[in-house]
């Protein structure tokens, strides 16, 4: 299992009203989309590891946001932000908050869908397409500018998922497996992420 991780560091408050943890799978990296993402004209994409690996400090402290219904992107209605991100495997994994006191009908609509339903999808500017005339685009740079909620249906990637996650938090187990491949600075993104988890499932 290769993985890179990052996050951003935020202090713990135990019983946060606006603060209701997330985790989910954004993308996979090296393998094509199921349908075409909005902005393709029509072309399905591959997001290189190289150019998600890359974009991941652009990710941090992103926005997360959602549409009615749960089906397309909606970049003004900001619920949550994105404070982790990982490439494990061909999976990037991303963590955060969801604004639960602002957004109170995002954690009642979920109680509601089945988690398998639910997905993610990525909003990117200043994508670089390796040829525009290829039928599948390779992202070979890109910037991420937040991220949406949605039905995995609906979403570009059909593996995608999102979940809101309680203190027993599931992620931890996943996040105590380190691979020694890290940098410094990952090594430091990922324990300061691994603390903030185990702050949270206390």
């Amino acid at each position: 299992m290769r993985l890179r991780a990052m996050a951003v560091t935020m202090p713990v408050v135990d019983g946060h009203p606006n603060r209701l943890p997330f985790e989910g799978v954004l993308t996979r990296v090296d393998e094509p989309s199921n349908r075409a993402p909005a902005g393709a004209r029509g072309h399905r994409v591959i997001l290189t590891r190289s150019a998600a690996l890359a974009a991941l400090p652009s990710l941090l402290g992103m926005g997360v946001d959602y549409k009615p219904g749960w089906d397309g992107h909606d970049a003004r209605r900001k619920c949550g932000i994105i404070t982790e991100a990982n490439v494990v495997g061909s999976e990037l994994q991303v963590s955060g908050y969801v604004f639960a006191r602002d957004f109170p009908e995002i954690e009642r609509e979920m109680a509601q869908e089945p988690f398998a339903n639910m997905g993610m999808s990525y909003e990117l500017a200043d994508a670089h397409v390796e040829d525009m005339r290829a039928e599948v685009w390779k992202l070979t740079k890109a910037t991420f500018t937040g991220a949406a909620i949605l039905l995995r249906e609906k979403a570009a990637y059909r593996s995608t998922s999102f979940q809101l996650m309680n203190k027993k938090c599931r992620a931890l187990g996943r996040a105590a497996h380190r691979p020694a491949r890290l940098t410094a600075a990952e090594r430091v993104g990922f324990a300061s992420g691994l603390k903030r988890k185990e702050a949270q499932c206390g």
